[in-house]
């Protein structure tokens, strides 16, 4: 048994090409063989047997990395998404009338980086803050925000503010 499963690691390994990865594949393989329904009645059957199901389970593997990747790839298009004009009509607007109920500090963190484009990185320089101190500002005052949006928008704001129904004519 030893013997077969150096080669089936050796199978898998050539297939993913990382040995951890590859002795994962071949355990996860294991386990569904042994949780397997159907097994082969002859001996000489199980080896051919477990390569089928290690085949899939590469397969499987390849898989899930490309629906991953395919994810990844949507989140980065919609993090570098710049809404048009049409988008911009859409959203809500009530957020320019609470931001007076803003801390200082947070609307102009607000105005300067979400409103305005301005880079973090660059505003942090500016403002004398290190960029993870001026991303937990950032944070605390999008969750100001968020909670003022919430008590005034009531529906609206738990679903993106979109089509805003509140009494708030849009600009």
């Amino acid at each position: 048994m030893l013997k077969n499963l150096r080669t089936f690691v050796a199978f898998a390994r050539k297939r993913v090409g990382d040995a951890h990865l590859a002795e994962d594949v071949v355990q996860e393989s294991l386990v569904k063989a042994l949780a397997s329904a159907k097994q082969p009645t002859k001996a000489e059957d199980t080896v051919a047997w477990f390569y089928r199901i290690l085949r899939r389970s590469i397969i499987d593997l390849y898989r899930r990395n490309d629906a991953r990747k395919r994810a990844l790839e949507q989140f980065e298009k919609e993090l570098h998404f710049t809404p048009t004009a049409a988008d911009e009509r859409a959203l809500c607007q009530c957020f320019k009338r609470l931001l007076p109920a803003v801390p200082e500090q947070y609307r102009e963190l607000l105005r300067r980086v979400d409103l305005n484009g301005g880079d973090p990185a660059a505003v942090a320089v500016s403002l004398g803050l290190t960029k993870s101190n001026l991303t937990v500002r950032l944070y605390r005052a999008r969750k100001h925000l968020r909670e003022q949006l919430s008590r005034n928008c009531r529906a609206c704001s738990k679903h993106g503010c979109l089509d805003c129904t509140c009494d708030i004519k849009k600009a």
